[in-house]
Protein backbone atom coordinates (compact mmCIF):
# COMPACT_ATOMS: atom_id res chain seq x y z
CA UNK A 1 0.00 0.00 0.00
CA UNK A 2 1.16 3.28 -1.11
CA UNK A 3 1.36 6.24 0.82
CA UNK A 4 -0.23 8.85 0.24
CA UNK A 5 0.52 12.31 1.74
CA UNK A 6 -2.33 13.75 1.63
CA UNK A 7 -5.05 10.72 1.80
CA UNK A 8 -8.14 12.77 0.68
CA UNK A 9 -9.42 15.12 -2.08
CA UNK A 10 -10.00 18.55 -0.97
CA UNK A 11 -11.64 21.78 -2.67
CA UNK A 12 -10.09 22.36 -5.61
CA UNK A 13 -7.30 25.44 -5.46
CA UNK A 14 -8.08 28.54 -6.22
CA UNK A 15 -11.80 28.10 -5.60
CA UNK A 16 -14.28 30.60 -2.92
CA UNK A 17 -14.92 27.57 -1.03
CA UNK A 18 -11.15 26.86 -0.56
CA UNK A 19 -9.88 30.03 0.48
CA UNK A 20 -12.80 30.65 2.82
CA UNK A 21 -11.50 27.72 4.32
CA UNK A 22 -7.94 28.05 4.84
CA UNK A 23 -8.62 31.81 5.38
CA UNK A 24 -10.44 30.68 8.52
CA UNK A 25 -7.51 28.48 9.25
CA UNK A 26 -5.25 31.16 9.54
CA UNK A 27 -7.78 32.93 11.84
CA UNK A 28 -7.49 30.43 13.51
CA UNK A 29 -4.03 29.89 14.27
CA UNK A 30 -3.88 33.69 14.90
CA UNK A 31 -6.57 33.24 17.53
CA UNK A 32 -4.64 30.35 19.68
CA UNK A 33 -1.81 32.17 19.77
CA UNK A 34 -3.54 35.64 21.51
CA UNK A 35 -5.48 33.00 23.64
CA UNK A 36 -2.18 31.31 24.81
CA UNK A 37 -0.68 34.89 25.30
CA UNK A 38 -3.57 36.13 27.07
CA UNK A 39 -4.75 33.12 29.63
CA UNK A 40 -1.24 32.41 30.43
CA UNK A 41 -0.92 35.75 32.45
CA UNK A 42 -4.78 35.85 33.25
CA UNK A 43 -6.90 32.57 33.57
CA UNK A 44 -9.98 33.08 32.06
CA UNK A 45 -12.59 34.04 34.60
CA UNK A 46 -14.83 31.08 35.78
CA UNK A 47 -14.92 27.96 38.30
CA UNK A 48 -12.19 28.35 40.55
CA UNK A 49 -10.96 31.34 39.07
CA UNK A 50 -14.50 33.30 38.74
CA UNK A 51 -13.87 36.93 39.67
CA UNK A 52 -17.38 38.79 41.47
CA UNK A 53 -15.93 41.95 40.92
CA UNK A 54 -15.92 41.58 37.19
CA UNK A 55 -19.05 42.52 35.01
CA UNK A 56 -19.48 40.51 32.07
CA UNK A 57 -23.10 40.57 31.70
CA UNK A 58 -26.37 39.48 33.00
CA UNK A 59 -26.31 36.32 34.38
CA UNK A 60 -27.71 33.31 33.32
CA UNK A 61 -28.27 29.71 34.67
CA UNK A 62 -24.98 28.08 34.29
CA UNK A 63 -26.36 24.73 32.41
CA UNK A 64 -27.81 27.10 29.81
CA UNK A 65 -24.53 28.76 29.62
CA UNK A 66 -23.04 25.76 29.19
CA UNK A 67 -25.23 23.97 26.85
CA UNK A 68 -25.00 28.09 24.62
CA UNK A 69 -21.19 27.55 24.20
CA UNK A 70 -20.84 24.03 23.65
CA UNK A 71 -23.80 22.44 21.82
CA UNK A 72 -24.99 25.27 20.24
CA UNK A 73 -21.55 25.31 17.81
CA UNK A 74 -20.78 21.76 18.20
CA UNK A 75 -24.03 19.57 17.98
CA UNK A 76 -26.20 22.11 15.89
CA UNK A 77 -23.91 23.91 13.67
CA UNK A 78 -21.56 21.14 13.01
CA UNK A 79 -24.10 19.08 11.55
CA UNK A 80 -25.32 22.02 10.01
CA UNK A 81 -22.41 22.64 8.01
CA UNK A 82 -22.07 19.11 7.98
CA UNK A 83 -24.95 18.18 5.71
CA UNK A 84 -25.61 21.72 4.11
CA UNK A 85 -23.07 23.78 3.43
CA UNK A 86 -20.90 22.90 -0.19
CA UNK A 87 -22.61 19.17 0.14
CA UNK A 88 -22.78 19.26 -4.22
CA UNK A 89 -18.73 18.75 -3.80
CA UNK A 90 -18.13 15.88 -2.53
CA UNK A 91 -20.19 12.45 -2.28
CA UNK A 92 -19.54 10.88 1.30
CA UNK A 93 -18.43 7.35 2.40
CA UNK A 94 -18.55 5.44 5.46
CA UNK A 95 -15.17 7.00 6.69
CA UNK A 96 -17.03 10.85 6.76
CA UNK A 97 -19.76 9.48 8.92
CA UNK A 98 -17.38 8.09 11.03
CA UNK A 99 -15.43 11.24 11.80
CA UNK A 100 -19.20 12.85 12.26
CA UNK A 101 -20.27 10.35 15.00
CA UNK A 102 -16.94 10.67 16.83
CA UNK A 103 -16.85 14.16 17.07
CA UNK A 104 -20.56 14.10 17.73
CA UNK A 105 -20.02 11.72 20.56
CA UNK A 106 -17.50 14.46 22.41
CA UNK A 107 -19.74 17.36 21.95
CA UNK A 108 -23.27 15.87 22.60
CA UNK A 109 -21.92 14.59 26.16
CA UNK A 110 -20.07 18.00 26.14
CA UNK A 111 -22.80 20.19 25.92
CA UNK A 112 -26.02 18.63 26.41
CA UNK A 113 -25.43 15.27 29.18
CA UNK A 114 -22.64 16.91 30.78
CA UNK A 115 -24.58 20.45 31.67
CA UNK A 116 -27.16 18.10 32.49
CA UNK A 117 -25.32 15.89 35.10
CA UNK A 118 -23.10 18.21 36.67
CA UNK A 119 -22.81 19.73 39.95
CA UNK A 120 -21.99 23.14 39.54
CA UNK A 121 -20.84 25.25 42.72
CA UNK A 122 -22.19 28.19 40.75
CA UNK A 123 -25.79 27.94 39.51
CA UNK A 124 -25.30 31.41 37.33
CA UNK A 125 -22.96 32.51 34.66
CA UNK A 126 -22.62 35.46 33.18
CA UNK A 127 -23.27 35.52 29.50
CA UNK A 128 -20.27 37.65 28.11
CA UNK A 129 -18.34 34.31 30.01
CA UNK A 130 -20.47 32.29 27.81
CA UNK A 131 -19.93 33.74 24.64
CA UNK A 132 -16.36 34.26 25.25
CA UNK A 133 -16.48 30.32 25.80
CA UNK A 134 -19.06 29.79 22.71
CA UNK A 135 -17.77 31.88 19.63
CA UNK A 136 -14.25 30.47 19.39
CA UNK A 137 -16.05 27.20 19.19
CA UNK A 138 -18.14 28.57 16.41
CA UNK A 139 -15.15 29.25 14.15
CA UNK A 140 -13.25 25.91 15.11
CA UNK A 141 -16.34 23.50 14.95
CA UNK A 142 -17.19 24.74 11.72
CA UNK A 143 -13.82 23.94 9.91
CA UNK A 144 -14.06 20.12 11.22
CA UNK A 145 -17.31 20.09 9.94
CA UNK A 146 -16.30 21.28 6.68
CA UNK A 147 -13.37 19.44 6.36
CA UNK A 148 -15.27 16.25 7.37
CA UNK A 149 -18.02 16.79 4.62
CA UNK A 150 -15.97 17.57 1.72
CA UNK A 151 -12.54 15.53 2.54
CA UNK A 152 -13.13 12.45 -0.04
CA UNK A 153 -11.16 9.97 1.62
CA UNK A 154 -9.15 7.50 -0.21
CA UNK A 155 -10.72 3.85 -0.30
CA UNK A 156 -7.43 2.20 1.18
CA UNK A 157 -7.50 4.84 4.19
CA UNK A 158 -9.14 2.66 6.18
CA UNK A 159 -5.84 0.61 6.96
CA UNK A 160 -3.50 3.53 7.05
CA UNK A 161 -1.56 3.62 10.49
CA UNK A 162 -3.00 7.16 11.05
CA UNK A 163 -6.59 6.56 11.27
CA UNK A 164 -6.30 3.83 12.97
CA UNK A 165 -3.77 5.33 15.68
CA UNK A 166 -5.61 8.41 16.08
CA UNK A 167 -9.37 6.27 16.81
CA UNK A 168 -7.28 4.61 19.24
CA UNK A 169 -5.94 7.76 20.52
CA UNK A 170 -9.56 9.76 20.31
CA UNK A 171 -11.03 6.98 22.07
CA UNK A 172 -8.21 6.78 24.87
CA UNK A 173 -8.66 10.67 25.46
CA UNK A 174 -12.42 10.34 25.21
CA UNK A 175 -12.30 7.80 28.10
CA UNK A 176 -9.93 9.24 30.02
CA UNK A 177 -11.60 12.90 29.91
CA UNK A 178 -15.06 11.34 31.01
CA UNK A 179 -13.62 9.26 33.69
CA UNK A 180 -11.86 12.42 35.47
CA UNK A 181 -15.23 14.50 35.05
CA UNK A 182 -17.16 12.15 36.71
CA UNK A 183 -14.72 12.20 39.43
CA UNK A 184 -14.85 15.85 39.68
CA UNK A 185 -18.80 15.23 39.45
CA UNK A 186 -18.46 13.34 42.75
CA UNK A 187 -16.30 16.04 44.62
CA UNK A 188 -19.38 17.97 44.81
CA UNK A 189 -21.46 14.76 46.59
CA UNK A 190 -19.13 14.46 49.44
CA UNK A 191 -19.46 18.18 51.33
CA UNK A 192 -19.30 18.46 54.37
CA UNK A 193 -17.27 15.40 54.81
CA UNK A 194 -13.82 13.65 53.93
CA UNK A 195 -12.64 10.43 52.53
CA UNK A 196 -9.46 8.40 50.82
CA UNK A 197 -10.10 10.15 47.58
CA UNK A 198 -11.55 13.59 48.64
CA UNK A 199 -9.74 15.69 51.12
CA UNK A 200 -11.52 18.92 52.40
CA UNK A 201 -9.54 21.47 54.43
CA UNK A 202 -10.51 25.02 55.96
CA UNK A 203 -11.12 27.65 54.00
CA UNK A 204 -11.13 25.15 50.26
CA UNK A 205 -13.97 27.13 49.71
CA UNK A 206 -15.99 23.92 48.67
CA UNK A 207 -13.34 22.69 46.32
CA UNK A 208 -11.55 19.66 47.36
CA UNK A 209 -8.09 17.70 46.74
CA UNK A 210 -8.94 14.87 44.63
CA UNK A 211 -7.37 11.62 44.68
CA UNK A 212 -7.18 8.33 42.50
CA UNK A 213 -6.01 7.26 38.99
CA UNK A 214 -4.26 9.54 36.49
CA UNK A 215 -4.86 12.31 39.32
CA UNK A 216 -2.05 10.72 41.07
CA UNK A 217 0.32 12.22 38.58
CA UNK A 218 -1.49 15.42 37.39
CA UNK A 219 -3.89 18.20 38.85
CA UNK A 220 -6.16 18.31 35.38
CA UNK A 221 -6.55 14.80 33.81
CA UNK A 222 -9.79 16.20 32.53
CA UNK A 223 -8.01 17.90 30.01
CA UNK A 224 -5.00 15.86 29.82
CA UNK A 225 -7.84 13.34 28.03
CA UNK A 226 -9.08 15.64 25.92
CA UNK A 227 -6.18 16.83 24.86
CA UNK A 228 -5.06 12.78 23.50
CA UNK A 229 -8.43 13.44 22.45
CA UNK A 230 -8.27 15.87 20.07
CA UNK A 231 -4.07 14.79 19.22
CA UNK A 232 -6.46 11.61 18.23
CA UNK A 233 -9.11 13.27 16.04
CA UNK A 234 -5.93 15.82 14.35
CA UNK A 235 -4.29 12.38 13.10
CA UNK A 236 -7.24 10.42 12.31
CA UNK A 237 -8.41 13.13 9.88
CA UNK A 238 -5.04 14.17 9.23
CA UNK A 239 -6.28 17.62 8.70
CA UNK A 240 -5.28 21.44 8.86
CA UNK A 241 -9.15 21.87 10.69
CA UNK A 242 -8.14 19.51 13.09
CA UNK A 243 -4.55 20.51 13.76
CA UNK A 244 -5.94 24.00 14.87
CA UNK A 245 -8.33 22.90 16.63
CA UNK A 246 -6.06 21.22 18.45
CA UNK A 247 -3.62 24.23 18.89
CA UNK A 248 -6.40 25.94 20.54
CA UNK A 249 -7.06 23.22 22.60
CA UNK A 250 -3.46 23.35 24.13
CA UNK A 251 -3.60 26.77 24.08
CA UNK A 252 -6.93 26.82 26.39
CA UNK A 253 -5.44 23.35 28.29
CA UNK A 254 -1.82 24.27 29.44
CA UNK A 255 -3.09 27.83 30.62
CA UNK A 256 -5.47 26.29 32.33
CA UNK A 257 -4.21 23.65 34.13
CA UNK A 258 -1.25 26.36 34.86
CA UNK A 259 -3.59 28.30 37.02
CA UNK A 260 -5.49 24.95 38.44
CA UNK A 261 -2.31 23.82 39.62
CA UNK A 262 -1.31 26.66 41.21
CA UNK A 263 -4.80 27.18 42.65
CA UNK A 264 -4.48 24.29 44.39
CA UNK A 265 -1.12 24.38 45.62
CA UNK A 266 -2.17 28.03 47.24
CA UNK A 267 -5.65 26.65 48.53
CA UNK A 268 -4.25 23.25 50.08
CA UNK A 269 -1.00 23.41 52.17
CA UNK A 270 -0.85 19.35 51.83
CA UNK A 271 -1.68 19.76 48.01
CA UNK A 272 0.83 16.16 46.65
CA UNK A 273 4.06 18.10 45.63
CA UNK A 274 4.74 15.29 43.18
CA UNK A 275 2.30 15.84 40.72
CA UNK A 276 2.28 17.71 37.58
CA UNK A 277 -0.14 20.14 35.83
CA UNK A 278 -1.19 18.62 33.11
CA UNK A 279 1.28 15.81 31.10
CA UNK A 280 2.25 12.88 33.80
CA UNK A 281 6.09 12.85 34.45
CA UNK A 282 6.38 15.57 32.25
CA UNK A 283 5.17 19.07 32.78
Amino acid sequence: MMFEPIPYSFYKAGTAYFWVHFGLIILGFLISLATVIGQWANPAPYGKHQNSNAYWGPMIPQRLGHMISDAVPGVLLFSLVYFLYSSEENERNILNYVFFAMFLCHTVHRGIIHPLVMRYKNPKVALGIVLGGGIPNILYHWLNANHIAIAGYYSTYYYDPRFILGVLLYLAGFIINRWADWKLRSLRHTKGHSTKQFIEVEGSKGYYIPYGGLFEFVSCPNYFGELVQWIGWTLATWSLAGFVWTCFSCATFFARSRHNHQWYKDQFQDYPQNRKVLIPFLY
